[in-house]
């Protein structure tokens, strides 16, 4: 399925999201001027409009990621280094931020994020990752090799959501771990960008992995299948509904994904996990995200050719979230 181009303006001039999937970027995420049904009040907005900005860098020797998030009325960041050899994070950072003054996050994909608290510093661009969290750093740069993906659409309990997945991303820069220091050279970025009003309440299973030639990202949750995508030698094709077959109970078990449209059948197995549960009274969260590789085989159309994916790295994620 060719998917249109995104529209520059996610919302019309009669007040209307520009629901489904895309080829491209939106220059501009503004909720402000929604009309009904779509449409809440500045205070419920206020608690309910929540952004995040997330770089994920693969290479054979470590796995990065890295997110700053916007609460509405409270701000986040988390990042880590996971060594891929040793089967174990060697760097992490978690910290919730001062309201209103230790994060800014971007309006769109194109734009810049940062996070601030103290000494520990992270900033994330379209094209750059700069991240100094104590003996923990990062300075990555990357370029896309195909078009992102935009998909909109609406939420049950929330109002409408849109978010920006990019293909892999040829990744040069450096990881700086204390003493220890990790050319990034010859690895894969991804990047997503994700704004939305939703739901008190919100859950879901995520899968993402990239090579410059090949990727996917698929979800099953709160945003259905709306964001669910292949990007196969720089096309983009959507891909229906996942399914996440996994034991709860054990998440670094192996997890088998599939999708409705018969385009996607891959296995997950797991390398190791960055774990983090919250109670902040007001909100709590339930995350876990296994890093590992997928192998399978991904196609563009049904009945079309099996393309093999073996020991591809990336992440599974369980999420659920009362904010």
């Amino acid at each position: 399925m060719t998917l249109p181009r995104a529209p520059a303006r996610l919302v019309d001039g009669h007040g209307m999201p520009a629901m489904g999937r895309f080829a491209g970027q939106a220059d501009v995420i503004d909720w402000s001027a929604l009309a009904p049904p779509f449409r809440r009040s500045a205070l419920w907005r206020r608690f309910h409009h929540k952004r995040w900005h997330y770089v994920a860098l693969a290479g054979e020797e470590l796995f990065c990621a890295v997110a700053i998030v916007d609460l509405g009325w409270t701000s986040t960041a988390f990042a880590y280094a996971f060594d891929r050899v040793q089967r174990k994070l060697v760097a992490a950072f978690s910290q919730d931020g001062l309201p209103g003054l230790s994060a800014r996050l971007a309006d769109h994909a194109g734009g810049a994020s940062s996070f601030r608290f103290l000494s520990q510093r992270i900033a994330i661009g379209p094209d750059t990752l700069s991240l100094r969290c104590g003996d923990f750093a990062i300075d990555a740069a990357f370029s896309p090799a195909g078009p992102l993906l935009l998909a909109v659409g609406a939420v049950d309990g929330g109002s409408v959501h849109a978010t920006q997945k990019s293909p892999g991303m040829a990744l040069r820069g450096e990881v700086r771990i204390g003493a220890r220091r990790v050319d990034l050279a010859g690895g894969v970025a991804s990047l997503d960008y994700s704004n939305g009003l939703l739901a008190r309440d919100t859950a879901w299973r995520w899968a993402c992995a990239h090579r410059l030639d090949l990727g996917f990202n698929l979800q099953a949750g709160y945003f259905g299948g709306n964001e669910n995508a292949l990007w196969l030698n720089g096309r983009l094709t959507a891909l229906g509904p996942a399914s996440f077959d996994v034991d709860a109970a054990d998440p670094l078990a192996p997890w088998h994904v599939t999708t409705a449209d018969g385009l996607l059948d891959l296995v997950f197995t797991a390398e190791g996990a960055r774990r983090e549960d919250k109670n902040l009274l007001v909100a709590a969260s339930r995350y876990v995200q296994p890093i590992g590789t997928f192998s399978g085989w991904v196609r563009e159309t049904e009945g079309g050719e099996k393309h093999v994916v073996d020991g591809l790295a990336g992440v599974t994620e369980d999420h659920a979230s009362r904010w």
